[in-house]
């Protein structure tokens, strides 16, 4: 059974980093996509992006590319999401994913989810 815990959530300022991670456990993820949502207060859940678990390959939603980047340590495994330039609309809990599949939304919705971190950004 697929085990995640995020970490790295907090309060930052407007215009800050921060990189959450993802912690995954209990199997070998060769063939999976791993990846990140987040859902703010009110909102839907929204996809950021994933990455294939063997080769590294990202793919990212569209509103995400640039001030986001997903990567993933195998020898560690670990996911992580570095965020820079973070605005209050940035606010949300942020989930963790993982997935047998291709590097998608569907792959990693159909998966398994870590319990979240919030992070808030403060103006």
């Amino acid at each position: 059974q697929v085990h995640l815990v995020e970490s790295g959530g907090g309060l930052v300022q407007a215009g800050g980093s921060l990189r959450l991670s993802c912690a995954a456990s209990g199997r070998t993820f060769s063939g999976y996509a791993m990846g990140w949502f987040r859902q703010a207060p009110g909102k839907e859940r929204e996809f950021v992006g994933a990455i294939t678990w063997t080769g590294g390959n990202t793919y990212y939603a569209s509103s995400k590319k640039g001030r986001f980047t997903i990567s993933r340590d195998t020898a560690k495994n670990t996911v992580y999401l570095q965020m820079a330039s973070l605005q209050p609309e940035d606010t949300a809990v942020y989930y963790c994913a993982a997935g047998l599949g291709p590097p998608t939304s569907t792959t990693l919705s159909r998966g398994s989810w870590g319990q979240g971190t919030q992070v808030t950004v403060s103006s």
